[in-house]
């Protein structure tokens, strides 16, 4: 939904501002942004609540239903619906005995701490690859290589074509790639094209006149960017931190990496058009150096967490025991385990699709 909102947003304000030459260039982008939120707090109120939340309410025949619902065409008696419910109990009681009264919990606890940690990172280290200082000052960045605020939007708005083709291929090749290799590489090929992208800012300003060749290849290092930041780095930043809390501090885990998102998000916002004006390309090193340490941070603690079932990632994958470097020989280990977690899930999946052949 960000990626159709960045698609959205970008034609509407490159049609504005091609056809408009009064304040309704910035003002109408503006209104309509309120449109959809009125849309979404309609609609919310129509959604059902998760399998989990009914049954951690002490709704369990509502969670049951809709755990149905969502599975089996409504039929409670279906096998894997009944194993699915069955799990969710067990893990949700356990949770009851152990449950986070607090944000307190997620600093006390280490395991959960350990999720905080990788989640916040995430979320800040999202934000210093550098997509919002261009989503947000394309035009101001654009034109330190001479190409115009018009064509800066045009090719803006393009670029969230491209980035929506991405996102959709990252859903479908996701569970395949793993999460790990696919936000490690793409945090380097991000660092890759930042460098591209300020060697051709500092070789070509606009007083060169070079924005037509130059400018070209600047454009297409930016859509390739994109590309990749959408693929691997923008859709993960919201998976993993989703995936990786259990459920009685998913909701405050999530909510502190979301907070962080949006702070760091500020803080480009806000320093990203001061830095442009006085220190011009090499302001871009920043998110350069930043790609390549975001690599390397998650290298060195990121662990994979594709397709291994909630109800495993504190046993497994967040065990008191499990190391908080995954490389060497005791992660390698503990990759194993949760490989064999995934393993298990894809085995049962398949027993029951034959039980109900």
């Amino acid at each position: 939904m960000l990626g159709i909102g960045a698609f959205l947003a970008g034609w509407i304000s490159w049609g504005c501002f091609t056809n408009l030459s009064n304040s309704g260039q910035w003002r109408i982008p503006l209104g309509i942004q309120n449109l959809p939120a009125v849309i979404l707090a309609a609609l919310i109120l129509l959604f059902p609540e998760s399998p989990r939340w009914l049954v951690d309410h002490d709704r369990a025949d509502d969670g049951l239903a809709t755990l149905a619902k969502l599975h089996s065409n409504g039929n409670i008696n279906d096998p894997w619906v009944q194993a699915e419910f069955a799990q969710i109990k067990e893990t949700i009681s356990f949770e009851h005995e152990h449950e986070a009264k607090s944000y307190l919990e997620l600093f006390r606890n280490p395991s959960a701490f350990r999720r905080l940690f990788l989640a916040v990172a995430i979320q800040a280290s999202i934000q210093m690859t550098g997509v919002s200082a261009i989503q947000y000052f394309s035009v101001t960045i654009f034109a330190q290589i001479g190409i115009s605020a018009n064509d800066a939007l045009k090719y803006q708005a393009i670029n969230s074509i491209l980035a929506l083709i991405a996102q959709a291929f990252c859903m479908l090749l996701i569970d395949k790639f793993g999460r790990r290799p696919t936000l490690i590489i793409g945090n380097l090929v991000n660092c890759v094209m930042f460098t591209i992208a300020t060697i051709l800012l500092a070789l070509f300003p606009p007083g060169t006149g070079s924005g037509g060749t130059a400018g070209w290849g600047f454009i297409i290092v930016t859509w390739l960017y994109n590309i990749s930041f959408s693929f691997a780095c923008g859709p993960l930043s919201w998976i993993i931190p989703a995936e990786i809390f259990d459920t009685h501090t998913r909701s405050k885990g999530v909510s502190l990496a979301t907070m962080t998102s949006f702070a760091f998000n500020t803080l480009i916002g806000q320093v990203t058009s001061i830095a442009v004006e006085n220190v011009g390309w090499r302001f871009f090193v920043v998110f350069a150096v930043c790609n390549f340490t975001n690599a390397v941070f998650f290298y060195l603690v990121l662990p994979e967490t594709k397709r291994v079932p909630l109800e495993q990632m504190s046993s497994v994958v967040f065990a008191k025991e499990a190391p908080w470097i995954v490389v060497g020989e005791r992660a390698k280990l503990q990759r194993a385990q949760a490989a064999a977690a995934a393993v298990d899930v894809e085995v049962h999946d398949v027993e029951l699709k034959k039980e109900m052949a």
